[in-house]
């Protein structure tokens, strides 16, 4: 898997991802900190509240700027992302008010709507074999899941020697390491934007998913993996802590079992692609994410200490989330062109997100409302339905061709 890391402008490219990743991470510590100064007891809800303005800025800022900024180079367009989102995050150890959190959070968040879209659009172009992207959209996986594990564990052991107001600068110094690193990338010729109207371009992405049946299937398998993410990130702790009783060490043990099964099908996917089609293990993947839903339901509601069962069952939903969501990136290529990538995938970046906006108020305030039990089955029903409609969309044998590609290109 480590061979894409050959590629000179791949491993640039990575390495920025990692950094900012891990600004990232501190960053979601140290907000939370600064909620807790400033609210209290209500730090739940400012967070909250944060976390909704982010899904929104998702859904609604990377269509916008992938309809607006076409003509803006792609390094231009994710350094300027960078140093936008730096300049934010230096802004937060001054905040004294619960509104300003929200405002650039906001701005936060719209460049990384910004950013991430264009960095996956690229990648495909700097690494054209599809063995190749398949490692490379691996590794993204791998990076993912160990910041969600290590970040916590570098804030904690920064906090032992800084205050928390510090790690927002190590956020910083994270976007400005991406942004150089950026910098030195030499990008790939790019294909000119197609020309259209305002409202053709804000669109693009979204009827190349309307017309192919790939990605019709996957828009389904967004709303599968959206329900099993929230069931885990949301009611972990409240499952550990509440039901169980266990301790704040113990929350991070389960959540740990999730990105090791998420991990180890990151893994196992680049050969496991070369000899099983996209179609059968994405679809075994958001088949079995409904079933984790219904088993976790039992298994709460029958019996509330089997640990080692819990643990087993997070492992499982973790390595199928991984399994739909690392060769997504691969249907997104096939049924773009260098022209329409972009705008296809920010429409994956929006679309999948907003499948967030419904899913996590059901797993947190319904919740609270009905029990962990019973929520479970809620989004397991909600999930097996989203399974059935990708399975019936992705007809067995359905390949989607590119189309043809212009030959003007220009470099950024």
């Amino acid at each position: 898997m480590l061979e894409v890391l050959r590629n000179a402008a791949y491993a640039r490219l990575f390495r920025a991802q990692v950094i900012a990743l891990l600004g990232t991470g501190l960053l979601t510590v140290a907000l939370g900190l600064l909620a807790f100064d400033l609210a209290g007891v209500q730090a739940g809800v400012v967070l909250g509240t944060a976390l909704t303005i982010k899904m929104l800025a998702y859904v609604g800022v990377a269509p916008l700027v992938s309809a607006i900024a076409h003509k803006v180079p792609r390094k231009t367009l994710m350094v300027g992302a960078d140093l936008v989102r730096a300049l934010t995050a230096l802004c937060l150890p001054f905040v004294d008010q619960v509104w300003q959190i929200y405002v650039l959070i906001f701005v936060l968040q719209a460049a990384s709507a910004t950013f991430t879209p264009t960095f996956q659009a690229v990648i495909p172009e700097i690494l054209p074999d599809e063995a190749q992207y398949t490692r490379a959209l691996s590794l993204s996986r791998l990076a993912y899941d160990l910041e969600a594990l290590l970040s916590p564990v570098i804030a904690a052991a920064l906090l032992t020697l800084v205050g928390y107001h510090n790690l927002f600068l190590a956020t910083v110094a994270g976007f400005l390491g991406s942004a150089l690193l950026v910098l030195a990338t030499r990008f790939p010729p790019s294909i000119p934007d197609a020309a259209g109207a305002f409202g053709e371009r804000l669109t693009r992405g979204v009827r190349v998913f309307a017309k192919r049946d790939q990605l019709r299937s996957l828009m389904a398998m967004n709303i599968v993996v959206a329900c099993a993410t929230a069931m885990v990130l949301v009611n972990t702790v409240v499952l550990v802590r509440g039901v169980l009783g266990r301790s704040d060490a113990e929350v991070a043990v389960l959540l740990a079992a999730y990105g090791a099964g998420s991990m180890l099908v990151a893994l196992a996917l680049p050969r496991t692609l070369d000899r099983i089609p996209d179609r059968r293990v994405m679809l075994t993947g958001s088949a079995l994410l409904p079933l984790g839903l219904a088993a976790a339901s039992a298994l709460i509601a029958l019996a509330p200490q089997a640990w080692a069962a819990l643990l087993l069952l997070w492992f499982v939903l973790g390595a199928a989330t991984s399994s739909v969501l690392t060769p997504s990136a691969r249907l997104l290529r096939r049924a773009s062109t260098q022209a329409t990538r972009p705008a296809v995938f920010a429409a994956q970046f929006s679309l999948s997100h907003a499948c967030f906006i419904l899913t996590y108020p059901l797993a947190g305030s319904l919740g609270a409302h009905l029990g962990l039990p019973a929520i479970a089955l809620v989004l397991a029903a909600i999930a097996i339905t989203a399974a059935v409609l990708a399975r019936v969309a992705w007809k067995p044998g359905a390949t989607d061709v590119q189309e043809p590609v212009d030959a003007g290109a220009r470099a950024t």
